[in-house]
């Protein structure tokens, strides 16, 4: 039995594996065949008639970043006066429905601002690209063919559950979309319907969107008021090669660059200067680039953070803008 269900998948696969082998429309009529066997209803598969790639996208995902920026420029870049003064200003303004999210959900209420901050700039740049159209290009697309397709099934999902018109359903480039900047499959998954009104909506309910943001976390392992981390000075120079895990931890690349864990008080024998983690607790290094005196340790919350986005500086701006919202206006 499990041979025979192996034997279907891969069938139902072959059309996308070998999407390179046939033209984009004759890929999208067995995307609509497929999508009628799961259920999606033909008035849903509307908003595939006429479909057609889009090229700036295949140019945005063949583009190569031309340089890689330090953890300095990339947080002066994104952890700027406006947005840590904007952050705040939300947050007091919505303190009340923040913290009863957060409590709802066991996570922290700076942590909501930050995220929605960084995401989409407070809801404010969502993207304007076609969700559908975006993960039908790359769905086609022989690269990377298998996971856009599956994100592609699940936007079909929610259009078909109804929870955002077809003509808004947009985001960015890739798919991610919302206030949040969900794929589908986040949205299908963790996407909350916090007012009830049978719309998970994270274009334009922001208590759906806060609550879609906490709810991610909780289940991904968040521990109420523990600190992400903090940044430290280097006083001595570190061999960072004998400080590195024996097992590096799977899922997120970005793990390929934290030191193992080690206490304060063992950070400290090393030239480590701290002044706001607490001594009890235990933390890794994000390994600087060479010549840097300062970098950042992490707790385990840091690994919540790049469940969300698996890369070190983002991570490392969002808990340094959620300490920012909570520094002057108190927790």
């Amino acid at each position: 039995m499990i041979r025979l269900l192996f034997m279907l998948f891969m069938a139902s696969m072959s059309l996308f594996s070998f999407a390179d082998n046939v033209s984009f429309e004759e890929w999208l009529e067995g995307i609509r065949q497929q999508a009628t066997e799961k259920g999606i209803q033909t008035s849903t598969l509307k908003v595939l008639d006429g479909l057609t790639p889009d090229p700036r996208v295949l140019k945005f995902d063949r583009a190569q970043p031309e340089f890689v920026q330090t953890f300095e420029e990339y947080l002066t870049a994104r952890v700027t006066r406006y947005r840590i003064d904007t952050a705040r200003k939300h947050f007091q303004e919505n303190r009340n429905k923040l913290e009863e999210i957060a409590g709802a959900y066991s996570v922290d209420a700076q942590y909501l601002i930050a995220f929605w901050a960084l995401e989409s700039n407070f809801g404010q740049y969502q993207g304007k690209y076609s969700i559908v159209r975006s993960l039908a290009t790359l769905g086609h697309d022989p690269r990377r063919s298998g996971f856009f397709t599956r994100e592609l099934f699940n936007a079909l999902q929610i259009l078909d559950e109804g929870h955002v018109p077809a003509e808004e359903f947009v985001g960015g480039w890739a798919g991610a979309m919302g206030q949040n900047q969900f794929m589908p499959s986040s949205f299908l998954s963790y996407a909350q319907d916090y007012d009830g009104d049978s719309k998970k909506n994270i274009w334009s309910n922001r208590n759906d969107v806060w609550a879609s943001i906490a709810y991610y976390l909780k289940q991904h392992g968040w521990k109420r008021e523990q600190k992400w981390g903090g940044a430290v000075k280097l006083t001595d120079e570190i061999e960072f090669d004998n400080l590195r895990p024996q097992k590096v931890r799977k899922g997120c690349r970005a793990y390929r660059h934290h030191t193992r864990v080690l206490s304060i008080a063992e950070w400290k024998k090393l030239g480590v200067q701290t002044e706001r983690l607490a001594e009890a607790d235990e933390y890794a290094m994000v390994i600087p680039d060479a010549g840097e005196s300062s970098a950042y340790l992490v707790g385990p919350n840091f690994s919540k953070i790049l469940a969300y986005n698996c890369a070190n500086k983002y991570a490392v701006s969002v808990g340094l803008l959620a300490d920012e919202i909570v520094r002057q206006v108190g927790r």
